[in-house]
């Protein structure tokens, strides 16, 4: 009867690490610097695009992401009004060519650490032995300024992967699995990705990690944290929930509010673990 059943190793662990998302998740909140790039690229065009418009396709690689808008119908119908054809692919990489001086300039602006987190990483460091990863959209080139500027606030990764280093981002796991490999961690099921799109939850989802969506900071409310301490409760509330319902349907196992709610989370993903329940 023995002879039936195999021994297969079961990880009963705790979390080694998160992998964070940048815009909307660590900082940025509302997401305004991608927004406000593309906004003005496609002005420069001729073509005016809505936040909305921008907003859809966030979580992919920047180029995808510029090709994802121009696919939109009332961008295509407004594109071909303006320019008397469709917008072709060569458009798509011409403005592309052009997002990361425009980045550059407009990241300083937009990416102030989100209240509490700094605070949040050092507790996941301290309390819990968690290492500390990022994946981005942004390119390294981006990174570079990005970094410098998290660092002067007091937030250090300890690993970063850009969407240029690997063949395809997310929704794809490679920045993940980037990441687990220069953090030298492993199984999957020891890693949370934490992420404010679609895109880096299925990324998780497909790395078989542990997927946190943060709902209030990130891209699908779409406000600075003054606007939210300013704004209607009951209207702000509207907004939070219809963004945890996007994530929640996208596989997140966990919807918080802002990264700085994660500790909480943390413990019950330990309590599972440590019944060697996988994700």
């Amino acid at each position: 009867m023995a002879e039936n059943f195999r021994s297969v190793p079961t990880y009963r662990g705790p979390v080694q690490a998160c992998i964070f998302d940048w815009a909307g998740t660590v900082c940025d909140a509302g997401v305004f610097a991608p927004v406000l790039t593309f906004q003005q690229l496609f002005e420069q065009e001729g073509v005016p695009i809505t936040s909305e418009e921008v907003r859809k396709p966030m979580g992919v690689h920047k180029r995808l992401h510029i090709q994802a808008i121009c696919n939109l119908p009332q961008v295509t119908e407004r594109w071909t009004e303006k320019h008397g054809s469709p917008p072709t692919p060569e458009d798509a990489e011409r403005i592309y060519s052009k997002s990361l001086e425009a980045t550059l300039d407009l990241l300083p602006a937009n990416s102030k650490m989100i209240t509490g987190v700094v605070d949040t990483m050092n507790k996941l460091r301290s309390d819990y032995g968690v290492k500390i990863g990022s994946s981005t959209g942004y390119t390294s080139e981006i990174m570079a300024r990005l970094k410098v500027q998290a660092s002067a606030e007091g937030y250090t990764p300890d690993s970063y992967v850009t969407s240029d280093e690997v063949k395809e981002g997310r929704p794809t796991p490679s920045m993940i699995y980037l990441n687990m490999i220069r953090l030298n961690v492993y199984p999957a099921q020891a890693v949370v990705k934490v992420d404010d799109t679609t895109g880096g939850i299925e990324a998780g989802i497909h790395a078989g990690c542990w997927t946190v969506g943060i709902a209030k900071t990130g891209n699908y409310v779409g406000m600075t944290e003054s606007e939210m301490e300013s704004a209607d409760p009951k209207e702000l509330e509207a907004k939070v929930a219809k963004a945890r319902q996007i994530l929640y349907k996208a596989g997140a196992h966990f919807v918080i509010d802002t990264t700085n709610d994660l500790p909480a989370i943390i413990d019950l993903i330990n309590q599972r673990l440590a019944l060697g329940i996988k994700p």
